[in-house]
């Protein structure tokens, strides 16, 4: 599983971040998390506001920091989609 924290690395990306982290080692899965900060890169996904969150390439939640029972149910769906 690819995950990407997409943003300029504000509080609120490193936020996002940290959770995301946190999910992963409490779910036990092999999963490669990216921290994307060139805008460029970012521009590649339907994102207006910063941070971004792409669970296998999809992007499932953009310009908030969801809370930790929502990134574990964005992971969880994508890996049943696996």
């Amino acid at each position: 599983m690819k995950i990407k924290v997409l943003g300029p690395g504000c509080a609120r990306c490193h936020q996002l971040e940290q959770t995301v982290t946190e999910v992963v080692r409490e779910l036990g899965i092999d999963a490669e998390i990216d921290v994307v900060k060139d805008i460029r890169k970012m521009m590649e996904y339907p994102i207006l506001t910063t941070p971004g969150l792409v669970i296998d390439e999809k992007l499932v939640c953009s310009g908030r920091v969801p809370t930790k029972t929502e990134v574990t149910t964005f992971i969880t769906t994508a890996l049943a989609k696996e």
